[in-house]
């Protein structure tokens, strides 16, 4: 029997640490949810779940770009609609002007209505607008020549660099759509009869940009809502994942903690009867 080291008690003390150790770790888990708190935890797993998370909400936040995306989408239809609603309203008194039986004084009076629905045109144009920027004057027109001053609506749609669309809106205004001249801004006339037939045809074409280009936005708009549901699945998908890496599995990490409880209730126990050792030595030197 030895009294300079007791290695009994020396070692229930170290094994009394360890556990301790393991239990402050066990509560950590616990109340946190997640088996990697930190890189010691598990070094790789936090490096996968890291990356996990930063495409999560990179999925999360192309999600909501292709959603405003389509808010823009709709707006700027919005507004063709009323244009091509004024454009309807123009053919219409267009074919009515056409028709012979009206006088030179009765044709003045439609034009004047063919004015302010052209006006109108112009206005819807100006004021079509989204967060402040005009959506039908060609800010987001396809380019047409040189020294012309056109671009595009980007909408990034994808949690990683260049992973965008490109969105195309022309000019819409009553010179683009041909019922006002480019260069002395002169209204299209319906004051004669013939022409009154020939704006048919000029009406006819403005009112076929205008469909072209609301069929366009319809196939933004149904590729941006495709693009919404297959970016939230695949968030949902990889936030699966990442749980599977990081989360902890409470019932299994219980059972740790209640054996670890045990273990360190013990060690204490085991530890007092170590150094109870020590003083048979002393009944020895009475």
């Amino acid at each position: 029997m030895i009294i300079n080291h007791n290695m009994s008690a020396m070692f229930a003390q170290r094994t009394q640490g360890v556990t301790n150790v393991r239990i402050g770790k066990d509560i950590e888990k616990l109340s946190s949810g997640l088996r990697i708190n930190r890189a010691g935890d598990d070094a790789s797993g936090l490096a996968v779940s890291e990356k996990m998370r930063s495409q999560i909400r990179g999925l999360n936040q192309a999600s909501a770009n292709a959603s405003n995306g389509i808010n823009f989408i709709q707006v700027a239809e919005a507004f063709l609609q009323e244009t091509t609603d004024i454009m309807q309203r123009i053919r219409e008194l267009a074919v009515q002007a056409s028709n012979g039986i009206y006088s030179a004084e009765d044709r003045m009076q439609i034009q004047v209505e063919v004015s302010q629905l052209v006006a109108e045109v112009d206005r819807i144009a100006s004021s079509a607008q989204f967060n402040g920027m005009n959506m039908l004057t060609g800010r987001f027109a396809r380019e047409t020549g040189e020294n012309v001053v056109t671009g595009s609506m980007w909408f990034h749609i994808g949690a990683n660099m260049d992973q965008r669309m490109r969105v195309y809106i022309g000019t819409m205004s009553a010179a683009a759509l041909g019922i006002r001249d480019i260069g002395d801004e002169k209204i299209m006339t319906i004051e004669t009869a013939d022409a009154a037939n020939r704006s048919i045809g000029t009406i006819d074409a403005g009112l076929k940009k205008i469909n072209k280009q609301r069929a366009d936005l319809g196939g933004y708009q149904n590729r941006m809502e495709l693009t919404v549901v297959g970016l939230d699945i695949a968030s949902e998908n990889l936030q699966a994942a990442e749980s599977r890496i990081r989360d902890a599995d409470m019932a299994k990490q219980m059972v740790e903690y209640t054996k670890n409880q045990i273990l360190s209730n013990t060690g204490v126990a085991m530890l007092a009867q170590a150094n109870n050792n020590s003083q048979l030595v002393m009944s020895l030197l009475r």
